[in-house]
């Protein structure tokens, strides 16, 4: 019964639960008006919500406006007082001038007997008496070679540090002309002491071996001589005890009368002087072709638009003067510019800049500027890799008749030709297996504890037919890092250096710029191998310290104080090469920026560099070619420590604009947003003094011109904002 009554009552619930028609009908219809309710709703709201967004637009975009409008307002005024900073410049390149007259005068009422190299007369003076100088020991030329190497590199420094329109072309043709004459002068008198040193072989033989050996070192040449006076056919292991040298040689040399001749230079007299840029000469039509027949073919497209650019813009015409511009010029350029098409704006800024930086530095960023990459096939090779500056004069040189005791007197026969080179392999071995017969030599050398090489180094000949370094006729290169001893086989003896890729420390990892002194700041350049930093004073830069991985390589350039144009010189031939040129970009993947704004950032940057830090941003890369982004601290310490949890602002600059982003490194997404409660102005220094205290204000007014003038010279050098 209880089961049948629970059957009923689930039967009558279920009946329950079922719906009539017509209150299926209503619930329909109470879900559509809900639905029409919640649309109605969302209507409005998202009505509202676009209008807010509208208000919130316009709201922005009027204080835009005001912001524009007020940084219009000032703008004449602001420029006006960046150019009058900006007269340190050509305020620099005078005392530069001054510094060169008084050097002049200085060597003249000194008369220490030594020449003045730019002086045509006084140096072909000192080639012509030198040249008649006979029979100089290698310790007397090695003594002369000092005052020879400081003449050259005193011409080299003219050339590079004087700016253009100071030199004539008549004057960098003497000077270039004169570099040669000693060069090979000097290297003419080391053959000639060969020879003396190699007549007296027989009475400077080694007791054990008879055979003669002579070490002569100095800060510049390192010489090592063996003569082979017994021919003994199974002496063909040549080793130095003094030094890491040695030579493995086959068994027609071991019999021959021959001499082994290193001569370890650490400059680099072989490789051809590059020509002094002529970028300030307007080039004409006439010249066009010949400079199209040089260009390769895959770059001949590219060359055709850079020779319109170059034509058009005139460069001649740009950068014609380096003195310093006046207030007023500077405001009556700027607003001739905001007349004035794009092309011309460009134009007349960088003229601005001409009249503002000096001739040196704008040399070294102009040609990235104008696109002069008309390089060949052959001297790409040279822009990829660059050695050490040190070259390994390799010689098989044919023994002179010895000297011979008679009577009390020694006769000499001296042979009219001179010192000859032995022909290895001969001329004639066509019919012969030469690699059986003539095989290759076998050398071991020491490599100078002064070059870093972060990779194995490869080593290159020189090939006096076509001028220029190469890679093939060598085998067997193994390098023993520890030791710093490389060893290799070469088909025939002559000069060797050791290479490396050029750009193997770039781009950089990071960067950081920041005062630690008065008119001292410190520069750290980090790269996937190393950590560089670098020193910058009143027209010096010394190298700080390197560190690799993380141990601290000690260096002998460490502590050394040098002009910026020199320090770059003696960093590139030590291996720390950190200084893109205009071919760089072939072999970096940089991250491209407008070079007129990279110039003015770089300025600008060393104007307040005696009293801010400044820092690589990842955002830099974010913000397009026409923009830089980098961070900045006020840094008032007199500390060489780095910065302990700085409080870095974001930055953002385009030439004529600057402004504090909202975002900060922080930050999951890049946004051109301007921080809140701040404005935009039309120059660095007006952006930071918005911020700073009027203490770091002060501060920037007071460094050296030479002090901003060489960090400025550094970092347009180094390139921080594009190759990092």
């Amino acid at each position: 019964m209880e089961a049948k009554h629970s059957g009923i009552m689930s039967s009558t619930g279920n009946k329950k639960k079922k719906f009539s028609k017509a209150e299926r009908l209503k619930q329909l219809q109470e879900e559509e008006e809900k639905r029409l309710k919640e649309e109605e709703e969302a209507r409005v709201k998202s009505e509202k919500e676009e209008l807010a967004r509208l208000e919130i637009e316009r709201i922005e975009k009027e204080k835009w406006q005001q912001l524009e409008a007020k940084d219009l307002g000032r703008k004449n005024e602001e420029l006006g007082e960046l150019y009058l900073l900006e007269n340190c410049f050509s305020e620099a390149e005078k005392m530069k001038r001054e510094h060169r007259l008084h050097s002049q005068w200085t060597h003249y009422i000194q008369c220490d007997g030594s020449p003045d190299p730019s002086i045509a007369q006084e140096i072909n003076t000192f080639i012509s008496l030198w040249r008649e100088e006979k029979n100089e020991t290698f310790e007397e030329v090695i003594a002369k070679s000092k005052l020879v190497l400081y003449l050259i590199d005193k011409l080299k420094l003219i050339l590079l540090e004087t700016p253009s329109n100071d030199l004539q072309e008549k004057s960098i043709v003497q000077y270039q002309g004169s570099i040669v004459e000693l060069q090979e002068l000097l290297h003419l008198k080391f053959n000639v002491a060969t020879e003396l040193l190699l007549r007296q072989a027989s009475t400077l033989a080694d007791l054990d071996t008879g055979d003669m050996e002579k070490v002569i070192r100095d800060e510049n040449i390192t010489l090592y001589v063996w003569a082979n006076l017994k021919k003994n056919p199974r002496h063909r292991s040549i080793r130095c005890n003094e030094m890491k040298i040695g030579f493995e040689i086959p068994r027609i040399l071991a019999s021959s009368d021959i001499a082994l001749r290193l001569l370890h230079t650490h400059y680099d007299h072989v490789t051809p002087l590059r020509p002094v840029p002529t970028v300030l000469r307007e080039l004409t039509p006439t010249e066009s072709p010949s400079v199209q027949e040089e260009v390769s073919a895959e770059q001949s497209a590219i060359s055709k638009e850079l020779q319109e650019d170059i034509n058009n813009q005139k460069m001649n015409r740009i950068l014609s003067q380096t003195e310093g511009a006046s207030v007023s010029w500077g405001l009556r350029i700027k607003n001739f510019v905001e007349e004035e098409p794009e092309s011309t704006k460009q134009d007349l800024e960088i003229k601005v800049l001409s009249e503002t930086v000096p001739t040196g530095i704008l040399l070294t960023y102009i040609f990235n500027f104008i696109g002069i990459f008309l390089l060949t096939k052959e001297r790409q090779d040279h822009c990829k890799f660059r050695w050490s500056g040190r070259v390994y004069h390799l010689d098989i040189l044919e023994l002179p008749p010895q000297c011979k005791p008679m009577k009390g007197w020694m006769i000499m026969e001296i042979l009219r030709d001179g010192l000859q080179k032995f022909i290895y392999p001969p001329a004639t071995t066509e019919d012969l297996e030469t690699e059986n017969v003539f095989p290759p030599i076998d050398v071991m050398l020491e490599v100078h504890e002064n070059v870093i090489f972060f990779e194995n180094p490869m080593v290159a000949r020189w090939d006096a037919e076509g001028k220029h370094w190469k890679t093939d006729c060598i085998s067997n290169v193994a390098y023993k890092s520890e030791e710093r001893v490389i060893t290799f086989s070469l088909d025939t003896l002559g000069p060797v250096t050791l290479i490396q890729d050029t750009h193997i420390n770039m781009p950089y990892q990071s960067w950081e710029l920041r005062p630690f002194d008065v008119n001292k700041v410190l520069l750290t350049v980090t790269t996937v191998f190393a950590e560089i930093q670098i020193q910058i004073k009143e027209g010096l830069c010394m190298l700080a310290s390197v560190k690799i991985g993380d141990k601290k390589h000690l260096s002998m350039l460490e502590g050394k104080w040098m002009t910026p144009i020199y320090f770059i010189i003696t960093l590139q031939e030590a291996g720390l090469n950190i200084f893109p040129t205009e071919y760089s970009h072939f072999y970096v993947a940089t991250n491209h920026k407008d070079p007129l704004v990279e110039m003015k950032a770089y300025r600008q940057m060393a104007l307040l560099s005696s009293a801010f830090a400044f820092g690589w941003s990842k955002w830099n890369m974010q913000c397009g070619s026409e923009k830089v982004i980098f961070k900045v601290s006020e840094h008032l310490t007199q500390e060489e420590t780095p910065i302990q949890n700085p409080n870095w602002t974001l930055l953002m600059f385009s030439g004529n604009r600057a402004l504090r982003l909202k975002i900060d490194e922080d930050s999951e997404a890049f946004s051109e947003a301007l921080k809140e409660e701040t404005e935009f102005h039309s120059t660095l220094y007006h952006m930071i003094k918005d911020f700073a205290s009027e203490e770091a204000m002060e501060k920037i007014l007071g460094p050296d011109y030479q002090f901003i003038d060489s960090v400025c010279h550094m970092l347009l050098c180094i390139r921080i904002l594009s190759y990092s």
